[in-house]
């Protein structure tokens, strides 16, 4: 008796003290000391460990979900905290965790549908202009630029950083990349992402991974070797996590090897988490998640949850938990690396700026540089360019350039400060059909040639009628042909000619005037059936809320012109691994549309790639392609020379080499480092670059050391990257099929980790 009066004593003592400790849990810090947590003394994994041991699990779960803030019907409910946009997440305000504001912001903040009347922000060019420059520097400003205009905004998390290959350069959305070498974006993305969180705000990487076609996005299933994947896409990613180290990588639309790529333990369990030990949070893109198992396959948030068939990461997770279908040291894991995030960026102990002023000119001049370093020059015959400001008579035709300079679609569009100069209805059905405009940014191409040469004649046609651009060409002394080919998320090219009768406006005004410029305002490669009647041919993309000034700037010397391409242009779609895109001409899915209801309608097919990581100039050299032009080409107004090239071997591959400019004008070069063999098997491969300012006759040493993962192979039964001995045939030059100086070095056998 006396026993069982102790032991029910001992019991109700215990759970008085349970009831105890979970009241304390749930009572509100008042105190410094209450809040451990807030001590900038302890690390980001301290502090998360310690503020995560303190939420309640209403508060965890509340974590792990989110909505899209944007009215979608009379009905829709927006928290009163929230900021009109692409994502919120409710904070814990009794613990101080402050709300995720998130916000689209690849190319610049946006404003999707407007839903913050008035509110503008600055446009940057496309990502591949700014891949085109080559320039970790500028990668870094634009990241830093987005990221000051977002926190004044109100937004902690940019949903930017946007780097998948460009393999398929008739993909929709290759114009937020950056390009087709995983060296090359890994390093502009990580700059990007780094210039985005020293502001203090969260960054992302996305999309993870092989998120390379629009067309059926939802349901497309990518196929590919694991040695291609960990040497081509997954590589990039590599290259810019380790760079920037995003708080937050977002996982794609799209399976891999038959697994949706926000479920895939391959992908974010055992390469992110495992062998990269990435510390972040997976966020899934917008309607990705397929269902609650995504959650023990690594995704850590679910974002836009109303465009889920239903919120999996509350209530039926929960149910998972408590059934032991999910493990809740899994549920710990998840909000910890969201808080873990937050506190390793700043979030946490930067007060809001919210309101701050916003110098838009500074984000204007940035964006200029992007674009003027972005251009390029990839035909120029007899020198007619640059133009000389003495002219007498220009046409300018077509384009929209006595508006402004063309932007693409989705997600990524910006409104800018004096709101759009045209926005052109494309039509369409379906969700995105509202998102089916082509805008042009207000910065008028015609109007800077215009003060370039005040003394000139210059006259505008807008292109409709190829007889009459044709009739005023050729009675000027040059003409200037504006193309356009406006992509946007969720629809791919058809395939690569200039849409609209383009091609022969230019073959008509060509003839009529050997002097004719093309400038291409575009999102990929196009094909150039009337290239050898033209003079010269400008690679301008869609250069942002300055292009139409940097494109002047460039076609009369005020700037040389020193971009180079960071995507192969084909000579035909014959080229291409494949002739036409996967499931090309399937209605694709808008938002609202689950992965897991669109696979019960049999919607589902697969996209090959055969290529591995050969992509781009690599499947070129493979086989034996001639592209129209190279990956990394560029010409400029003056001329340079490499020479004294000494490379040396050993654990990596060193090569330094002198650069000269041998012309009579000051100019930037960008030389590039290649492998071209190992052991005698041919293998072309970036190993390195460096963009160099150099006066006339002035000469520069370079220097470029190869990360030892870019001269091996990755090894998928040891899981690691292998390199061989042996000898190593490097090749300096100004683009991947013009390389000059050669020579070789003996490299020893090793390995890295995965």
């Amino acid at each position: 008796m006396l026993r069982k009066t102790l032991m029910n004593g001992a019991i109700a003592c215990a759970v008085v003290a349970l009831a105890g400790a979970a009241s304390a849990q749930a009572q509100t810090p008042t105190g410094p000391g209450d809040r451990p947590w807030m001590n900038t003394k302890l690390s980001a994994d301290e502090r998360a460990k310690l503020l995560d041991q303190a939420l309640t699990d209403d508060e965890r779960y509340g974590l792990l979900h989110g909505i899209m803030p944007i009215p979608f019907g009379p009905n829709a409910k927006i928290p009163e905290e929230a900021i009109p946009g692409a994502g919120y997440i409710a904070g814990v305000p009794r613990l101080g965790v402050p709300a995720l504001f998130e916000t689209d912001a690849s190319l610049g903040v946006t404003n999707p549908m407007n839903v913050r009347k008035g509110d503008i922000a600055t446009a940057l060019p496309s990502g591949l202009a700014l891949g085109a420059t080559w320039n970790p520097a500028l990668a870094y400003k634009g990241g830093a630029v987005v990221g000051q205009e977002a926190a004044k905004k109100g937004f902690n998390v940019l949903l930017g950083g946007g780097m998948n290959l460009t393999a398929e350069p008739r993909n929709g959305r290759n114009f937020e990349y950056l390009a087709e070498d995983p060296l090359l974006a890994g390093v502009l993305a990580g700059e990007a992402v780094r210039g985005t969180q020293d502001q203090k705000v969260i960054s992302t990487v996305k999309h993870f991974a092989l998120n390379d076609q629009e067309t059926g996005r939802n349901v497309v299933d990518a196929t590919i070797d694991e040695q291609g994947f960990r040497q081509g896409e997954l590589l990039a990613f590599q290259f810019a996590i380790e760079k920037g180290k995003p708080g937050s990588v977002m996982c794609a639309y799209n399976k891999i090897n038959g697994h949706y790529a926000c479920d895939n333990d391959f992908l974010l369990n055992k390469v992110l988490k495992g062998d990269w030990a990435w510390p972040g949070w997976v966020m899934s893109d917008w309607g990705a998640v397929p269902g609650v198992s995504a959650a023990v396959n690594g995704l850590d948030q679910q974002s836009g949850a109303q465009l889920d068939r239903q919120v999996w990461f509350d209530k039926p997770l929960k149910e998972a938990v408590a059934k032991g279908e999910v493990p809740a040291a899994r549920v710990n894991d998840m909000s910890r690396r969201i808080l873990r995030s937050m506190f390793a960026v700043g979030v946490f102990d930067t007060p809001s700026r919210k309101g701050q002023a916003i110098d838009y000119d500074a984000g204007a001049a940035a964006s200029k540089t992007v674009a003027q370093q972005g251009i390029v020059l990839l035909k120029n015959d007899k020198s007619l360019l640059p133009l000389l400001k003495t002219a007498k008579s220009i046409v300018v035709v077509g384009g929209y350039a006595d508006k402004g300079v063309l932007s693409g679609g989705g997600s990524s569009q910006v409104t800018t400060g004096t709101g759009h100069a045209a926005s052109v209805p494309v039509g369409g059905e379906g969700p995105m059909a509202a998102w089916a405009n082509q805008v042009y940014h207000p910065s008028s191409p015609l109007t800077a040639i215009k003060a370039k040469a005040p003394g000139a004649k210059v006259r505008f046609t807008d292109g409709r009628y190829p007889s009459e651009a044709a009739a005023l060409a050729k009675d000027a002394q040059v003409a200037v042909v504006f193309v356009t080919q406006w992509n946007m998320e969720s629809i791919d090219s058809g395939d690569l000619s200039l849409p609209q009768g383009q091609d022969e406006l230019v073959a008509a005004v060509a003839a009529a005037n050997p002097n004719t410029i093309v400038v291409l305002e575009t999102g990929n490669p196009v094909l150039m059936p009337w290239l050898d009647k033209v003079g010269a041919v400008v690679e301008a993309w869609y250069s942002g809320a300055k292009g139409g000034e940097a494109i002047a700037d460039v076609l009369f010397g005020d700037v040389n012109p020193s971009g180079r391409l960071p995507i192969t242009f084909p000579a035909s779609e014959d080229q291409l691994h494949d002739r036409q895109i996967a499931g090309f001409g399937y209605v694709g899915p808008g938002f609202g549309d689950s992965p897991e209801t669109l696979a019960e309608k049999g919607k589902g097919f697969e996209a090959s790639h055969p290529e591995g990581s050969d992509i781009g100039y690599r499947w070129y050299a493979r086989k034996g392609f001639k592209p129209l032009f190279a990956f990394g080409h560029g010409l400029s107004y003056t001329s340079f020379k490499y020479g004294a090239l000494k490379v040396t071997g050993g654990d990596t591959i060193t090569a330094s080499f002198d650069v000269t400019n041998t012309g009579a004008k000051a100019g930037a070069d960008v030389p590039q480092v290649y492998l071209t063999a190992r052991s005698g098997a041919p293998e072309l491969r970036l190993l390195g670059w460096d963009r160099v300012e150099l006066a006339p006759g002035e000469t520069k040493r370079v220097t470029v050391t190869a990360d030892r993962r870019l001269l091996a192979d990755f090894d998928v039964k040891a899981r690691k990257w292998r390199i061989d001995a042996g000898t190593y045939d490097v090749a300096v030059g100004a683009s991947a099929t013009a390389l000059d100086a050669k020579a070789s070095a003996k490299v020893k056998a090793g390995a890295v980790k995965p």
